[in-house]
């Protein structure tokens, strides 16, 4: 199962980069398009999605990798018990909120391609198209933090310390 998660979280962050590759193709093909006097159609709007498919589906991979913000004044203060409890406390607020997150994403695509809602823009894309990499990338947050409850009830959950995370910045 281990292996199974760790490759889900390493694939939303390819996808993520793929999607950072098409904010750049778009973005190219707009600067192109204005030296060389053509002009395609949407791309603003290409990119736009590409950028939000890539902080969705990085999610996951970004808290697996201790890269999210942490607040730890008070937890760095901590050990034992105190500490076990907050961080249970701190995960169990997070996942309620994953979930209902995702539970709002995917409810959100879902009512677009019911509804067959369309970009107002000149692409026109049905919106659920775009929508889908939002859903996908919270479910797969909401999965992580689950993970992560599930690695902090049976203490074999590993975080940064301190120090440690004082040099990724």
């Amino acid at each position: 199962m281990r292996k199974f998660l760790d490759n889900l979280y390493d694939g939303a962050a390819w996808l993520a980069a793929l999607a950072m590759i098409g904010v750049l193709v778009m973005v190219l093909l707009s600067i192109l398009g204005r030296q060389l006097n053509f002009h395609v159609p949407g791309t603003d709007a290409y990119a736009g999605y590409c950028m939000a498919a890539a902080g969705f589906l990085a999610l996951a991979h970004t808290l697996k990798r201790n890269e999210h913000i942490r607040v730890t004044l008070v937890l760095g203060r901590l050990t034992g018990a105190a500490k076990h409890g907050l961080e249970m406390w701190a995960l169990t607020a997070a996942t309620a909120l994953a979930a209902l997150f995702a539970f709002y994403s995917v409810r959100l695509a879902w009512l677009s391609r019911s509804f067959n809602d369309i970009s107002t823009s000149n692409d026109a894309t049905p919106l659920w198209i775009p929508q889908i990499t939002m859903a996908a990338g919270t479910l797969i947050l909401l999965v992580a933090f689950i993970d992560e409850w599930v690695l902090e009830f049976r203490g074999r959950r590993v975080t940064a310390e301190t120090e440690e995370a004082l040099h990724h910045e």
